[in-house]
């Protein structure tokens, strides 16, 4: 996912790129610790646009992940989309580039630093995903999750524990407050 600097020279860049899910090092990294494994390509459109000495890219990014449900436990696949704008510009380089008067190229300014003829563009795309996974996957809005007795999911029906009388070393906490809380 590279874009030429020589193409912007002129004009807008408009361009689509597929690629596997296991070519960028940080969604290999998501789905070895659990949080997603990215099943399908990376489908990614932008537009570049070259502003001076600076290169913005706006896009779109979409993959499939398999996750987790966070209510029913069951595994599921969710697309993953999500829109990004990256600046970037080439890293100062030379005996101007130590000068104290100017801004560290490495600081966190928002600006993407590259060297050399192409924007790699790989980095951005897949923290952009990262966070576009969600906090707490959800399967459906409505998963009803996992009966908190017995363990049985919910989504089919009611489990059979769900009518037997509470016996629990806090059962009578609730006789205290009263029949009307649940």
């Amino acid at each position: 996912m590279r874009i030429p600097i020589e193409q912007l020279k002129d004009s807008r860049l408009t361009l689509d790129f597929e690629q596997p899910a296991d070519r960028f090092p940080a969604l290999r990294t998501t789905t070895a610790g659990g949080d997603g494994d990215f099943t399908g390509p990376v489908r990614t459109s932008v537009t570049a646009d070259r502003v001076g000495e600076m290169v913005e890219v706006r896009g779109h990014a979409r993959a499939t992940a398999r996750q987790c449900c966070g209510r029913c436990l069951a595994e599921f696949d969710a697309v993953v989309e999500t829109d990004f704008e990256l600046t970037y510009a080439r890293r100062p380089e030379g005996p101007g580039a130590a000068d104290p008067q100017r801004p560290d190229p490495t600081a966190d300014d928002g600006i993407v630093y590259f060297h050399g003829d192409e924007i790699d563009l790989s980095a951005g795309v897949q923290e952009h995903l990262i966070l576009a996974l969600p906090m707490r996957p959800l399967c459906r809005e409505s998963c009803k999750g996992l009966c908190a007795r017995c363990g049985a999911d919910l989504n089919p029906g009611p489990c059979g524990c769900a009518d037997a009388a509470d016996n629990g070393p806090f059962a009578a906490l609730k006789r205290l407050k009263g029949p009307d809380i649940a």
